[in-house]
């Protein structure tokens, strides 16, 4: 599973209040890393369930009664050299600030972000909570590797009619991150569930978005998938995305395919990062709709995107009880050599020529 609630100590709070954020780092209670390890587990849990405790701000708010908060997810890397960096921050600091824009928030601005991110790694990192760079990640291409996991996300003040939040927090929690996807299960189905309809919130990363994405994906899975897909709400013919994640089709024509961006597609980092690394490598990419039966007979490799779940092979795709398979049930080459570009440009075993990783340490 890649992700446990087991955040590290330090973590940062800001409060919008009389037109300001005022920021603070909180230290949670902890022991050193090695002798939480050796606690029980009855014990490792009090601690940890404690990290994740606050009695200083309201239960009954916008967030908690109506769902009106966003979050955004990135990671801070392991590299070969001994550092720590994080993959394409500056991306996630504008699609926050956006987020909160959109759901009528003060944004949090880029730098506050930007340094916030850093300084909550830093912290913890100093107190030992930080993963090391293990060479036999390289065997694998970094698919078992761990990361540090960073969330930042808003939490709404009191309130208990439907409003909008004047004065949120903004907390960044860390957290240690490993595979998502994992058990060598690659299969997924539609669901005729609606994530996202025009005029919606489906460009935002909302909180709210992700109740029907949790079920879908929970349906999914108990019926033997890896993962659901999404259609359009209005004609569900067109391809939209993953519970949590963007996709693309690699066409037996060479063309690259994944939909293209509206107000019901969240616009992914990792999306854009293989759109940019594809292009490099001449390949034809078209953001554009892309019919459900167009992907079931023209695609030869299928894949999914983003944050928690790097560049993850698709391996079928079943509608209305048509189960196609692509590839023949395995991973493909294009796939595994974006996939493989990625996590090494990410590890510091490829040189980040584009200057996406910024450093921690």
């Amino acid at each position: 599973m890649a992700f446990a609630l087991n955040s590290y100590p330090i973590t940062y709070r800001a409060k919008f209040f009389n037109g300001k954020w005022d920021e603070e780092y909180l230290e949670k209670p902890h022991r050193t890393p090695e002798t939480e390890a050796a606690m029980s587990a009855e014990e490792r849990d009090k601690i940890e369930n404690s990290r994740n405790c606050y009695d200083d701000m309201p239960l009954v708010n916008y967030t908690s009664q109506y769902g009106l908060a966003c979050f955004e997810g990135l990671k801070a890397l392991p590299q070969k050299d001994g550092g720590l960096a994080i993959f394409r921050p500056d991306r996630n600091a504008a699609r926050f600030s956006k987020s909160m824009q959109g759901l009528y928030m003060p944004p949090f601005p880029d730098e506050l972000f930007l340094k916030a991110c850093i300084e909550t790694v830093k912290r913890n990192t100093a107190l030992g909570f930080c993963p090391q760079y293990k060479p036999e990640w390289e065997k694998d291409a970094f698919m078992s590797a761990d990361s540090v996991y960073i969330r930042p996300f808003t939490l709404a003040e009191g309130g208990i009619g439907v409003n909008i939040s004047k004065e949120p927090w903004v907390l960044i929690i860390t957290t240690p991150v490993s595979s998502y996807f994992s058990g060598g299960n690659f299969d997924t189905v539609v669901t005729d569930r609606i994530r996202a309809t025009p005029r919606g919130t489906g460009w935002i990363k909302g909180s709210s978005n992700y109740t029907i994405a949790a079920m879908a994906k929970h349906e999914a899975v108990q019926a033997g998938y890896m993962e659901c897909i999404f259609l359009d709400a209005i004609e569900q013919k067109y391809v939209e995305e993953g519970s949590s994640c963007n996709i693309f089709f690699y066409l037996k024509s060479g063309e690259l395919v994944t939909p293209e961006l509206g107000d019901t597609i969240l616009p992914g980092i990792t999306r854009a990062s293989i759109i940019e690394l594809a292009r490099d490598r001449g390949i034809n990419v078209s953001e554009r709709k892309v019919a459900i039966e167009e992907a079931l007979e023209e695609t030869k490799e299928c894949f999914v995107s983003g944050t928690a779940v790097g560049a993850t092979p698709i391996t079928s795709i079943t509608w209305k009880g048509k189960k196609v398979i692509f590839n023949n049930g395995t991973e493909g080459e294009f796939t595994a050599d974006i996939r493989n570009t990625i996590k090494s440009i990410q590890y510091g075993t490829l040189p980040d020529t584009k200057g996406w990783m910024m450093r921690v340490i």
